[in-house]
């Protein structure tokens, strides 16, 4: 497995992590034996970065992730988030940053985990009524005190990210980013560049449609929070589901899945970037990693941009209350 860089301060990661939310929760039921054999079988192929939250569960993917990786804690570079709030009204969420809860965010993630350091800490989403300052200096003594080893945001807009370098180096920005979802490319990634900050994609297959394995909307279970996000609705679905048929074109003639075309054009835009696709499975899990194997000329690239133009697509990533948290 080839390792990148993220950041400058020395953080070595897997070309590819994997990511755990659906495990636990927002994609219909998973099994759990299943989710944690999934996690194994990624340190096994040479996977190191194993990205969860807080508030997926809520809770409950980072006990699932501390009992996955029992007894291999060295193996790995634990990755987690603070900052949403969940209540027990599931459609109710909120933001918080302020010093006193980052610092008992990190210590009851620590618990859950049954790790006694946290390798890339992130705030989940930025508190607008927190500068961020004060976040990212909270932030700061964890590193300090050696609960956290490196620091990364999510969801941060460029001012913000230059704002919080400042007051302790940024590793990593972890942010949506496909072929469906090229938004960063405008302000994000070179502001990150510039910085020598490491981007983490999330989401790299467009919540699962760049594999193609959506024919209807109807194909996600009642549960998935797909079904509420506009570009899983109504027509936007059908007219996407032709973007995607175009990929699957380019996939065939390179032997490939369009999914596996889908994260080799991501890891191809730059080898600061490392993308956390998630699953559920050992199959698909396997799937994935054989992307890193597939090399795309600059042609094949060109091709795959003007066959899923970034204005084709169709709908708001993210129903209208969580686009407002997004690139603060």
């Amino acid at each position: 497995m080839k390792k990148h860089k993220l950041g400058k301060q020395g953080l070595m990661v897997s070309a590819m992590g994997l990511g755990c939310m659906g495990m636990s929760e927002f994609y219909g039921t998973a099994d759990e034996n299943e989710s944690i054999a999934t996690i194994r079988r990624a340190l096994e192929l040479g996977i190191t970065l194993i990205d969860t939250a807080d508030m997926y569960g809520p809770y409950t993917n980072e006990k699932l992730v501390g009992k996955a990786i029992a007894g291999k804690r060295n193996r790995v570079i634990l990755a987690t988030k603070f900052g949403i709030v969940r209540t027990s009204d599931p459609s109710v969420r909120s933001v918080n940053g302020r010093p006193e809860y980052v610092r008992k965010a990190c210590d009851e993630s620590l618990k859950r985990l049954g790790v006694d350091h946290i390798d890339l800490y992130y705030q989940h989403r930025v508190d607008p009524d927190v500068p961020i300052e004060d976040t990212v200096g909270a932030m700061a003594e964890l590193v300090e005190t050696g609960k956290v080893r490196y620091l990364g945001l999510s969801e941060a807009g460029p001012q913000t990210i230059r704002r919080a370098h400042r007051v302790h180096p940024i590793s990593a920005l972890q942010t949506e980013y496909s072929l469906w979802t090229r938004d960063p490319e405008n302000e994000i990634l070179p502001t990150i560049r510039e910085l020598g900050i490491g981007f983490v994609p999330y989401s790299p297959l467009g919540r699962g449609f760049l594999t193609g394995r959506f024919k209807h909307a109807d194909d996600l279970n009642q549960d998935d929070f797909r079904r509420h996000t506009p570009r899983f609705q109504d027509e936007n679905f059908n007219k996407n589901l032709r973007l995607v048929e175009r990929l699957d074109k380019i996939a065939q003639s390179k032997e490939v899945s369009a999914g596996q075309l889908a994260l080799a054009w991501v890891m191809a835009q730059g080898e600061d970037i490392v993308p956390i696709p998630g699953t559920t499975k050992r199959k698909h899990l396997e799937e994935n990693v054989r992307a890193l194997d597939i090399k795309l000329s600059g042609k094949e690239l060109s091709e795959i941009r003007e066959a899923l133009p970034q204005e084709a697509v169709v709908g708001k990533r993210y129903p209208e209350a969580a686009m407002r948290m997004l690139n603060r």
